[in-house]
């Protein structure tokens, strides 16, 4: 009778998932080492941290790089992730700019890794460019849905957001405090708004929502400042003579309509 060993891929399949769980351990670590301390900390720092020896982390990552890579690329996809989710909210201005002030909050506490990115000496790395695509495909679905609400400024695009998180994250920075939001990134964020539509609501639903006081066509109030009652100066013109002669004929005050 012929033996079955059944012990050998049980034994695989038990050092695959150990194998999974201290690679996850590493990138934990090297996340926390490298936003608290820098890229300059060594490999070993980061075997360290993660409670695993020196060779468990050159077996999955043969060089610094190879681990810097893998943390931006994580990193990048948890971003991209958290786009994706607040693409689902049901009010895409809020979404917008919950997810922008979520970013610069919390993108401080990893300088390096956004110098690194910035650099000129090789990054980003190929291995980042699929997460970057997908990262700025997420940022752009959730602004062009803030911008046909009316919440965004419609002249933007995912560079200009991008630069927003740049100067923002700088004056992050200079706060002791990190983890709220400083006043000056509040006002850089809100100059992302379109100024000319109201917050929330669609372009088409502002539009001729009134109608002329004096010859009653439609008016259309998307312009800034105080609203329109007249389509044009010749209404205003001809109320404005109504006005005169009903003042001529002896109406009591306040039953001439104001302007």
């Amino acid at each position: 009778m012929q033996r079955t060993d059944t012990a050998a891929p049980a034994l695989t399949e038990a050092s695959r998932a150990d194998a999974r769980r201290n690679r996850a351990k590493v990138l934990a670590a090297a996340q926390a080492a490298f936003a608290t301390a820098g890229t300059g900390v060594s490999l070993g720092e980061v075997a360290r941290r993660a409670g695993v020896g020196a060779g468990t982390v050159y077996r999955h990552f043969p060089t610094k790089e190879v681990l810097l890579e893998a943390v931006l690329s994580q990193r990048i996809e948890r971003l991209s992730r958290l786009a994706e989710g607040y693409a689902a909210s049901p009010d895409p201005g809020a979404a917008f700019f919950a997810f922008v002030t979520e970013v610069v909050v919390a993108t401080p506490g990893n300088r390096d890794m956004c110098e690194l990115l910035q650099g000129k000496d090789g990054w980003p790395r190929a291995g980042l460019l699929a997460s970057g695509r997908r990262f700025s495909e997420a940022l752009a679905s959730l602004l062009g849905a803030a911008q046909r609400a009316g919440a965004v400024r419609p002249e933007l695009g995912v560079e200009d957001v991008t630069a927003i998180f740049t100067a923002c994250v700088a004056i992050q920075q200079m706060r002791e405090d990190r983890g709220v939001l400083a006043p000056m990134s509040a006002l850089v964020i809100d100059a992302l708004r379109d100024p000319n539509l109201r917050y929330g609501t669609p372009p088409s639903a502002e539009k001729h929502n009134a109608t002329c006081a004096s010859c009653g066509a439609p008016i259309d109030r998307t312009g800034p400042g105080r609203p329109a009652r007249y389509c044009g100066s010749a209404c205003r013109q001809k109320a404005y003579r109504q006005r005169r002669v009903l003042g001529s004929a002896g109406s009591p005050p306040g039953a001439v309509e104001q302007e």
